[in-house]
């Protein structure tokens, strides 16, 4: 293992916490996060490095004072989230081009979305009937082996100075429906109060990829219902929420 400054803590987060150190991110997992789990998560990295996209390269895993650490390279630029703050017109235009270009790859060796959706629905709090409705929703979707970031949100992107996107975070990567990925990204929009932003999305999202505006709506019960299983409690409601009403829309 070579040597590693942690002084600087850049983000912490759902039980992992990350530093920079010059022209590398250390992201250093809590104990209760498994050697297979930290595994799991570079290969699927490494996996997504080879379609070309722009992400940060993994450099090795490691293990810092007894924990589990994944070692990636620093993307020196600004973050995309500032970039649509300042000019939401241009910025959320290249975004949705940017989450195309990532529907466009297959990674048939990733996690398969379906699977994954099913076991974080179990997990959910919400009734049985509910949960019982929305297994049977999923299952009558249709298959595909598209890319899926999982997490697509502008505090994910950065953008370098020459005007390149990288895109971070690749802990949630499946292979899946793309629609249900933009169905995500909408709903985060929609939890953090962007309901107008989740509406420009979504429409500069259908417009690029020929997708069906309704067909990604319909995947909002079930992505809400997934993402309910982890978060803050107010998030946890906003989602429990989506997924039980009859006809979720960006507009409400």
């Amino acid at each position: 293992m070579i040597s590693m400054n942690l002084d600087r803590i850049i983000a912490v987060r759902n039980n992992k916490t990350v530093f920079r150190d010059g022209d590398r991110v250390i992201k250093v997992f809590d104990n209760d996060f498994t050697k297979a789990d930290v595994l799991n998560e570079a290969l699927n990295q490494a996996l997504v490095e080879e379609t070309g996209l722009h992400i940060p390269a993994i450099l090795e895993v490691s293990r810092i004072d007894g924990r589990w650490a994944i070692v990636s390279e620093y993307i020196k630029g600004k973050n995309l989230a500032q970039l649509i703050a300042d000019d939401s017109g241009k910025w959320l235009d290249v975004m949705a081009a940017l989450h195309c270009e990532v529907a466009s790859k297959s990674v048939p060796a990733l996690p398969k979305l379906n699977d994954k959706l099913h076991r974080k629905i179990c997990a959910s709090l919400l009734p049985a009937t509910a949960r019982y409705d929305i297994h049977n929703r999923l299952d009558a979707m249709p298959k595909h082996a598209s890319l899926c970031h999982g997490d697509f949100n502008p505090s994910n992107i950065t953008v370098t100075p020459d005007g390149t996107p990288y895109i971070l975070d690749w802990s949630h990567a499946s292979c899946g429906d793309p629609a249900s990925d933009a169905a995500m990204t909408c709903l985060m929009f929609m939890c953090d109060g962007q309901n107008e932003t989740a509406g420009r999305y979504l429409r500069l999202y259908c417009e690029k990829s020929g997708t069906d505006a309704e067909h990604i709506k319909s995947w909002f019960p079930i992505m809400a219902a997934a993402a309910s299983v982890s978060g803050m409690p107010e998030k946890r409601d906003f989602y429990n929420r989506i997924a039980t009403e009859s006809e979720p829309d960006v507009e409400k």
